[in-house]
């Protein structure tokens, strides 16, 4: 006998359902998803860059950084937390979704390189109000940059290099790489050997 389809949670349900909950959940396909409980310091201490420079930048913009406790609403139903976001829409501090989210941001991990790579990017994609989508390489500094063009449809641009920079015009400011990595070590690359 098979099992039974399990049941799908509206949004709603979802939320108050979280509320009660000690870890932080996204909902996919209409069911509770629970994330990785800690993360390794080096995506710590890139989020917590990637915190302080969009928000000291964005001060006295309409925009404004959320962090993962935040959440976008990538398909109807569907609810993803991004590492970080900015929201240009009005903020109701009661609520649990950005109402106009312009950027998001994955810092990559190993056990959800692929997933975040690939399956949320597409979601993300999907989101009307979504300008920018950054994905960011915790072992080298690199970062993937999605972003809309004057027809809508994304690009993808590599930015690599502690020397380099992200122009983001749709802030009105620029991001050096070594301000984003500040206090990163970097593993050793491996090398290729010769077979002589």
């Amino acid at each position: 006998m098979s099992e039974p389809a399990p049941r799908h949670w509206s949004v709603q349900e979802f939320f108050a359902w979280q509320e009660r909950q000690d870890e932080r959940y996204e909902l996919v396909g209409g069911v509770p998803v629970r994330l990785r409980l800690s993360a390794r310091n080096v995506h710590d201490d890139i989020v917590v860059n990637l915190v302080v420079e969009f928000r000291t930048r964005l001060r006295g913009t309409p925009c404004r950084p959320f962090t993962g406790d935040g959440s976008v609403e990538t398909l109807p139903g569907q609810i993803r937390r991004p590492d970080l976001g900015v929201d240009r829409g009005a903020r109701d501090p009661n609520g649990l979704t950005a109402a106009e989210p312009r950027l998001v941001v994955e810092v990559l991990s190993p056990s959800t390189r692929d997933f975040d790579a690939f399956d949320r990017l597409e979601e993300y994609r999907t989101v009307a109000s979504l300008a920018v989508i950054l994905l960011v390489e915790p072992n080298a500094p690199e970062i993937a940059l999605w972003r809309r063009d004057a027809d809508r449809a994304w690009q993808r641009q590599l930015v690599a290099g502690l020397d380099q920079t992200i122009e983001l015009p749709e802030f009105g400011m620029t991001l050096a790489l070594a301000d984003l990595y500040d206090g990163v070590a970097f593993p050793p690359r491996p090398r290729l050997v010769s077979g002589t």
